[in-house]
């Protein structure tokens, strides 16, 4: 079956333009009005050099198609999900590549309630009616273009989930590596008790100061060297399209994913107990602790958003939580928020009294981890099927790539969704030599 390069798992994104264009994103217009039967849609963009365009073209393969699009312009992709559930449209399409280099771009699609259409729960059919310019017929009364700010509304949203007058006063690195959150922290900042010192504020398609993608250790060195020449309280990072958000604390240490999954919980639950949290496969053991005993259930879910959500709705859960800085909320229509977990983890610090180095701590030496470790691998399933073989017994699981569990330790093994590349996670009980001499093993035996 042919296929279009762009179309990924969880979304579309390639490089501009060979694999990604104006002709696509009108395409993707016609596209989606037919599989989604649209009548309305919600679009925005990142502020990448080739996103306006895409835009543009995306919107009038709605209209074309008599869809009435309303654009909010300059947005986050929670933006885009919070829209397509506040305005009741049909459909939501954020243009972003998020940490990707600037010579690429993609599309976030959503349908009805935000729920995700990724490749396995309609993209693949949308792009079946593309390749065979499969269109409705263009419409006789073409849909109307109109531009709305709902920042207002976003702002206030997020009263649902945190209480300023519970946050102390701190100093706050906030690096927005010239991505699109700046002008939501701008509009922030005067409402919350908190000294932001600001870094790369301003959006900037050209990313003068290297691609914002925490994730990569050479982009937190600013972060981490204004913590330590402010004597801040926290250091905050998002990437491009600010659904993640990445935390450091008051010595600059930046802090595993893993760890803050188990702190949104323990927030979450202080307020809510009793109820569903999800968590993915990779590292488990701090996060089923904790919701215990905080008197919360945990629900392991394959990794990923579509699953994540998925499983979300389905045990109707108020927390979601994945080790990659993805964090969703059931009452944020079941979406991920880089800004929610910002404002969350500074009232628990502000609650409990403690830094951020002291809530994280304990947590780090009663579990130490290796964090995700990627590996090139020439056929990722024969090399599964071989480490598989090579550690015997334990508790197995499958639920996304293998989970092996023995007594004091555990790992993780699973793929890539799209690229040739094993991603392996270990953890133990309290015993960081052991954690390393294991991550160590297994990295010789994948690399091998």
């Amino acid at each position: 079956m042919e296929k279009i390069a762009s179309f990924k798992a969880y979304d579309i994104r390639g490089k501009i333009p060979s694999e990604l264009n104006e002709e696509l994103a009108y395409n993707l217009g016609r596209g989606l009005t037919k599989h989604l039967s649209c009548k309305t849609a919600v679009i925005g963009h990142d502020v990448r050099i080739s996103s306006q365009p895409l835009s543009d073209a995306l919107a009038r393969g709605f209209t074309d198609s008599g869809v009435n699009v309303i654009d909010i312009g300059l947005c986050g992709t929670e933006m885009i999900y919070f829209a397509t559930s506040f305005l009741g449209t049909e459909a939501g399409v954020m243009i972003t590549a998020s940490h990707n280099p600037p010579e690429y771009n993609g599309m976030k699609v959503v349908k009805k309630d935000s729920v995700p259409v990724g490749y396995d729960s309609g993209l693949k059919e949308v792009e079946q009616i593309i390749l065979q310019k499969d269109f409705l017929p263009l419409a006789e009364k073409k849909g109307t273009l109109t531009k709305q700010d709902i920042t207002t509304e976003f702002i206030a949203n997020l009263d649902k989930f945190f209480e300023v007058k519970k946050l102390k006063p701190m100093k706050v690195v906030v690096n927005a590596g010239n991505g699109c959150v700046g002008p939501i922290l701008n509009i922030l900042e005067p409402n919350l008790p908190i000294e932001m010192i600001k870094l790369f504020i301003e959006p900037d398609p050209t990313f003068p100061n290297g691609v914002p993608n925490p994730m990569l250790e050479e982009n937190r060195k600013p972060t981490i060297d204004a913590i330590h020449s402010n004597k801040a309280d926290l250091g905050v990072a998002w990437d491009g399209d600010y659904d993640r958000c990445f935390f450091f604390d008051e010595f600059g240490n930046f802090i595993e994913g893993y760890y803050i999954v188990g702190l949104l919980a323990k927030s979450i639950l202080k307020k809510f107990p009793g109820e569903n949290i999800i968590h993915d496969p990779r590292l488990v053991w701090n996060t089923i602790e904790v919701v215990t005993k905080a008197k919360g259930i945990a629900v392991q879910s394959k990794s990923g958003h579509a699953f994540i959500k998925q499983k979300m709705r389905e045990v109707n859960a108020i927390y979601g939580g994945e080790m990659s800085a993805h964090h969703y909320f059931r009452e944020n229509a079941y979406s991920d928020s880089g800004i929610i977990p910002f404002l969350l983890v500074m009232q628990l610090m502000s609650e409990e009294g403690k830094t951020l180095s002291q809530l994280v701590g304990e947590m780090m030496r009663n579990y130490p981890c290796s964090g995700e470790i990627n590996s090139t691998i020439a056929d990722p399933t024969a090399k599964i099927k071989e480490i598989e073989e090579k550690y015997p017994g334990g508790k197995r699981e499958t639920v996304d790539g293998i989970s092996i569990e023995y007594d004091t330790w555990r790992f993780n093994l699973r793929m890539s969704n799209t690229e040739p590349i094993i991603r392996l996670n270990v953890e133990t009980r309290g015993d960081e030599k052991l954690m390393k001499a294991k991550t160590e093993e297994l990295l010789q035996l994948i690399r091998k």
